[in-house]
């Protein structure tokens, strides 16, 4: 995985084909993108630093939407 810019998860996430789910555990949040039951892109909050993260060819997932 390798970091993406927001946009794109964003692109990702509310794109009706694709699912996600969310976990909150001791102020760590992460928010994980799936396609076909595979982990395509994951966002990772800690405090105020929020990262964004993607699989490799993510970008010819979003040419697709």
């Amino acid at each position: 995985m390798h970091l993406i810019m927001r946009t794109q998860f964003d692109t990702l996430r509310l794109n009706d084909e694709h699912e996600y789910s969310t976990n909150d555990r001791g102020g760590k949040k992460v928010v994980k993108i799936y396609k076909d039951g595979e982990l395509i892109a994951k966002k990772v909050s800690i405090k105020n630093s929020i990262k964004y993260f993607g699989v490799t060819g993510v970008e010819s997932l979003l040419e697709q939407s």
